[in-house]
């Protein structure tokens, strides 16, 4: 359903267009105007966009092999890479060819139907561009999310070719040139942009809050499961989260029940959040010892003491073999989090001596 829809919003945009390419170009020849017969230039790296979206797409869907056994889904990061660089080029095409035009102006010759068409083309852009953007959001598709982008794009250089024109036509003054630099500008940093987001998320960005809490609250739902910490979300395309996750469940736990419990989550997760739980840990919750909700709370009170930590959890005693373990996870923003834990670890070592005091430090991977 979704890479039917990616083709659909693909084919609307390569048609488009192809169809204003062709008109402006027509216009662009018969009035000699540089900026128009960019413009048009412009709308045929469009197409070439779209059709790199749907070639992405397609490749993307293609089935897991030995070699990627985690499916193909990141091509899509890829295409909305090459379909960045695209645009970046068109801005710097249209840059070189508008400063050629301030050494060297030429005098245009402006049509009422040529003016005509450029004032539909930046109405049907605009309406394109919001189209297919708000498509992109929706099916999670970078690619067309550039596409979209690259189209409101198109819009503005359309609107400052019809200012120009307009301006030519009551005061005789030559401004496209000038027009054309500043707008080139724009579709360079438009570019640099999509291509930024891109390789961000290609590097490997934090999961979004609304999918994170959704999970540990699909998690915590069992009964018996008093928490879930450090989860761990890996991209392997749009839509495609493969996890691991560590639960807080009672030390009275058998590894049958465990194990059925476990496989229960997984199922859940994936029903109810479509993501794939590779791994489930286990913190075990004091059931037995009477003194242990005191001394987690004794801890608890030392350790968030520190602004720059974000969570204590894990806590468990062994009065038997007196130790004491626990995670904590340090804001990534403290200039120093190694120093930091080796504060706090110092801290709890000194105010209960009487345990080995065992402590972690997790990465703040998820909220």
């Amino acid at each position: 359903m979704r890479d039917r829809e990616i083709i659909k919003v693909s084919i609307v945009g390569i048609i488009t267009n192809i169809l204003l390419a062709g008109a402006k170009a027509v216009i662009g020849i018969l009035a000699g105007s540089i900026a128009i017969i960019l413009d048009a230039v412009n709308n045929l790296s469009d197409v070439l966009s779209s059709i790199i979206t749907i070639i992405g797409m397609k490749l993307a869907g293609k089935k897991p092999d030995k070699k990627h056994p985690l499916g193909h889904g990141r091509i899509e990061y890829l295409s909305a890479a090459i379909i960045s660089i695209i645009v970046i080029y068109a801005g710097v095409t249209s840059l070189v060819e508008s400063i050629k035009k301030i050494i060297d102006p030429t005098l245009p010759k402006y049509s009422v139907m040529g003016i005509f068409i450029i004032a539909v083309a930046v109405v049907v852009k605009l309406i394109l561009g919001y189209y297919v953007k708000s498509k992109g959001k929706k099916l999670n598709s970078g690619s067309l999310i550039a596409s979209g982008q690259d189209a409101t794009m198109d819009a503005l250089i359309s609107t400052s070719t019809l200012l120009a024109a307009v301006i030519f036509i009551i005061w005789e003054l030559n401004l496209e040139a000038y027009l054309g630099v500043l707008i080139s500008l724009f579709i360079v940093k438009s570019g640099y942009d999509i291509l930024q987001d891109t390789i961000s998320q290609i590097i490997g960005e934090r999961v979004h809050s609304d999918l994170t809490d959704s999970i540990k609250k699909t998690i915590t739902s069992f009964p018996d499961v008093y928490g879930a910490y450090d989860l761990i979300l890996h991209n392997y395309g749009p839509d495609t989260y493969i996890g691991s996750v560590h639960i807080e469940v009672p030390d009275t736990y058998t590894v049958d029940k465990l194990d059925r419990l476990e496989r229960e989550i997984a199922d859940k997760v994936y029903e109810e959040n479509q993501v794939i739980m590779a791994g489930i840990s286990v913190y075990s919750y004091n059931t037995k010892n009477e003194m242990a909700k005191d001394l987690q709370a004794q801890v608890r009170r030392l350790v968030m003491t520190h602004d720059d930590v974000l969570q204590l959890h894990g806590f468990y005693v062994d009065e038997e073999k007196k130790t004491m373990r626990f995670d904590i996870i340090i804001d990534y923003d403290t200039n120093d989090r190694e120093a930091s834990f080796a504060a706090i670890l110092e801290e709890v070592e000194k105010a209960f001596p009487d345990y080995a005091v065992r402590i972690v430090l997790d990465d703040d991977i998820s909220n």
